[in-house]
């Protein structure tokens, strides 16, 4: 049997079902471009006959993705079989996806029919769609609570039907993963004409079972895994198209192989998340804001001496830049010292104790200790060759019928200089006026301005981070102007380039 896990991505079906997360025609290419460059195998690009709009995304992303297989879903009924491959006439590899029922619940209840119905059904469907298309998939709808032995005479019947692909879903999530691992193995020892297709996997997450479902689905002889980006999807969602990925990644002593470039996770997710304003939870497996940030002072310690002591994927192969670490009270000194030096600090011995007290005092007040924080700490100021770039003066004109504008005075060494710039509002025109200034090649990779008290009269704390060939360097300011203290954070980074 082969290696080669084919990676079936249905977010742009399944995962746009959420409530709130649909997508204009536009926004699906985009994704489905990314998606190519993420190197998926199948794109499940709608379902045609449902609306209008999917008929047409269908068509577009035909004609805007080359590698990809494109499938198009329908039920095992002739016009959404029609439609659907209209849909796909401009696709390089076409897919129609049609499936019916199989479990108890769905054959009396949500069909009102009986078993051998459903499989004269199933066939008539399979054989409807190969007269358009070579690649059909058949999906027996809620597999996952249908009975094994005669979910087993489904697949032979729509596999001599002329299905290439079977799909077993665990639609409801029911499954545990020993169960739906038994599932494939049954069908996989069972069906005489197994041979001659793939065995899918398409696993929802209502237990939180889904990616161990579909990993001991593939453990079992399934070749083929339905996903979605940040594990988007009905209810509770689908599979994590990154976790199972990431899963095989790791356990190499499991040999399986997909075509997926894992260090374009990262934008994909953070692509999806913003295009179908879902925010990724933090501590989400691979792609959450916590995936490769530490506090705990033990596990602090322990990275900064070897990645590998707390982390099993580098975060690089995912597309993330670095680990991160939060400085809390639960720190040790290695994680407070690693961040001194970064600012530009080094203690030691007693000096190294003496701040580290003073530090998990203050930690115990705050929540996160913050870089303008440890620099209260450390007492003194950074000497740098270019310690007197300081900001001088700034205008801005800014307002809804107004083109935003910045002028901005840089005192450096002594001499003033000011340049003007526009930009996308104030904060941006009086960032690009200061690198006219500055000329210095600098990326802005960081941006937070947070409130102390929360109120309209507060103080303004910026955080910015910008990178200077390839090295990260971090500026802090506090204004009550939060234009004037973002300029004088940005000011303050750009003056640790040595």
């Amino acid at each position: 049997m082969s290696n080669k896990v084919h990676i079936f991505d249905t977010t742009l079906r399944d995962g746009e079902q959420v409530p709130g997360c649909q997508l204009n025609t536009i926004e699906k290419i985009e994704v489905a471009r990314q998606l190519e460059k993420l190197g998926v195998d199948v794109i499940e690009a709608g379902f045609p006959v449902s609306s209008p709009g999917d008929f047409n995304s269908v068509v577009e992303i035909s004609k805007a993705v080359e590698n990809p297989t494109i499938c198009a879903l329908t039920r095992a009924v002739k016009n959404d079989i029609e439609v659907a491959a209209d849909a796909l006439k401009y696709a390089k590899k076409g897919r129609i996806h049609t499936g019916i029922g199989t479990s108890p619940y769905h054959i009396k209840y949500k069909l009102n029919s009986n078993e051998d119905e459903i499989i004269e059904r199933a066939i008539d469907a399979v054989k409807y769609a190969r007269r358009f298309v070579e690649d059909v998939e058949f999906y027996a709808e809620d597999a996952g609570r249908s009975d094994n032995e005669y979910l087993a005479r489904v697949v032979e019947a729509v596999i001599k039907a002329g299905a290439t692909v079977i799909n077993i879903p665990d639609t409801t999530g029911y499954c545990l993963p020993s169960e739906y691992g038994a599932k494939i193995a049954y069908l996989m020892n069972n069906v005489p004409n197994v041979d001659k297709a793939i065995l899918s996997t398409h696993c929802h997450n209502d237990l939180g079972m889904a990616t161990a479902n579909t990993l001991s689905g593939v453990i079992n002889g399934a070749r083929q895994v339905e996903v979605t980006i940040n594990g988007l999807g009905e209810r509770a969602g689908n599979t994590s198209l990154e976790e199972v990925v990431m899963a095989m990644k790791s356990h190499h002593d499991l040999n399986y192989e997909t075509g997926i470039d894992s260090k374009q996770i990262m934008k994909t997710s953070k692509l999806v998340s913003t295009l179908m304003r879902m925010p990724v939870q933090a501590n989400k497996a691979i792609v959450g804001r916590n995936a490769f940030a530490h506090s705990s002072g033990i596990h602090q310690d322990g990275v900064l001496k070897n990645r590998e002591n707390y982390e099993i994927i580098d975060p690089a192969e995912v597309g993330v830049k670095e680990s991160s670490i939060v400085l809390t009270a639960r720190s040790g000194r290695a994680a407070l010292k690693h961040r001194l030096s970064v600012l530009g600090y080094n203690f030691d011995g007693e000096d190294l104790n003496d701040i580290y007290q003073r530090f998990l005092d203050l930690a115990d007040r705050k929540k996160d200790v913050a870089d303008e924080d440890l620099e209260a700490l450390a007492g003194t100021e950074r000497v740098k060759e270019d310690r007197s770039i300081k900001l001088e003066t700034l205008q801005v004109v800014s307002g809804s019928s107004t083109i935003p504008t910045a002028t901005v005075s840089v005192n450096f060494n002594g001499d003033v200089f000011t340049e003007t710039a526009s930009g996308n509002g104030p904060i941006d025109a009086a960032f690009t006026a200061v690198k006219k200034l500055v000329k210095r090649k600098v990326h802005l990779e960081e941006f937070l301005i947070q409130a102390i008290t929360r109120g309209s009269d507060d103080i303004g704390k910026v955080h910015v981070q910008v990178d200077h060939k390839g090295q990260s360097y971090y500026g802090f300011a506090a204004n009550v102007d939060i234009v004037t203290a973002s300029v004088e954070a940005f000011l303050d980074a750009i003056s640790k380039i040595g």
